[in-house]
């Protein structure tokens, strides 16, 4: 940034990749709460996409040349990083823990280097590598594997669709800043909001939503709160903020840094589940998590420069949740 030094503009950009995580690793204990009162994953996930969608919706008007510019880019984004990441981890977040889920979601990073590698046909470290490896036989541990899967093999087959998405997430928001024409990342995230809202409101079906179950309360952990207080969360907080601050800490951190930051968020919210809803994990899931954490940070900072800038950069932005990431989440 102009004006700005290199070591002021990383102090600054802290705070926001920060709040960015505890934002998005927040989604899951949110929505989990939502589903279990009686909605249906699927509807969680429009009412967040479609409430985040209106507050974005003054960006969107004024970014309105982007629809004409590169609508194929939009609409992937709306699909995959919107649409597909929260349909997959909130339908997974019915069967497994919000902290697996997550950690499942974790592999993105791993799956990134191998369409790179693959699909590209880029090289890659040794170290990336070894990063890779030690995040698969991290969620081997989470998963228990020698106990034939200890969770549900439907949800954890939902979070690996998660993963996948949010790969489709890093690749398209690295088209996104590629070649002559680039997007403004708030616009991306305006109108990936929009069109994936659109694309829910027709396999969500709204209008058959338990809307009653917004007016009731909802079980945290062994505590009852209003549901509309959780949406709230869940549109303002774990979306709007998260992708906002997130946005703004990659502009002004080095990609690596913003990274390892955006790693927090797994942590956070299975330290959020472990407290609000009273999911535990025992010590080989905690150490698989460990693990998968370590290799996703070693996964990205290792990945030479020339092959995947642009894509770990944009690691630094979690749709998910994600989830999003979860969620985004940036779930």
């Amino acid at each position: 940034m102009e004006g700005i030094s290199g070591t002021t503009a990383r102090r600054s950009g802290l705070l926001p990749a920060l709040t960015s995580a505890v934002a998005f690793g927040g989604s899951g204990v949110a929505a989990k709460p939502l589903i279990e009162a009686g909605l249906a994953p699927l509807h969680v996930v429009w009412l967040r996409a479609a409430g985040a969608a209106v507050v974005m919706l003054p960006v969107a008007l004024r970014h309105r040349d982007v629809l004409r510019r590169r609508p194929g880019l939009l609409v992937g984004y709306g699909l995959l990083a919107v649409a597909g990441v929260q349909a997959c981890y909130f339908a997974a977040l019915s069967r497994i823990p919000v902290g697996v889920a997550l950690l499942v979601e974790y592999l993105a990073p791993a799956l990134v280097l191998g369409w790179v590698r693959f699909v590209q046909r880029r090289s890659v470290s040794r170290s990336a590598a070894i990063g890779v490896v030690l995040a698969v036989l991290g969620l081997g541990a989470v998963v228990e594997v020698w106990h034939g899967l200890s969770f549900d093999p439907l949800g954890l087959l939902l979070a690996l669709g998660a993963a996948c998405c949010q790969v489709g997430y890093f690749i398209l928001s690295d088209h996104g800043s590629e070649g002559d024409d680039p997007v403004d990342p708030l616009a991306v995230i305006a109108y990936g909001l929009l069109i994936g809202a659109v694309l829910l409101t027709v396999v969500a079906r709204p209008w058959e939503m338990h809307w009653r179950v917004l007016a009731s309360q909802a079980a945290l952990g062994d505590k009852s709160v209003p549901a509309i207080l959780l949406l709230a969360w869940l549109v303002l907080v774990a979306t709007v903020v998260a992708y906002l601050t997130g946005v703004l800490s990659i502009r002004r951190l080095s990609p690596q840094v913003a990274g390892v930051v955006a790693c927090l968020e797994a942590v956070i919210a299975t330290v959020l589940a472990w407290f609000l809803l009273g999911e535990k994990l025992g010590g080989w899931q905690l150490a698989g998590g460990a693990a998968v954490l370590a290799g996703a940070f070693i996964a990205q900072t290792a990945t030479p420069k020339a092959a995947t800038d642009a894509v770990a950069g944009s690691l630094a932005d979690p749709a998910q949740d994600k989830g999003l990431s979860d969620t985004t989440s940036h779930a």
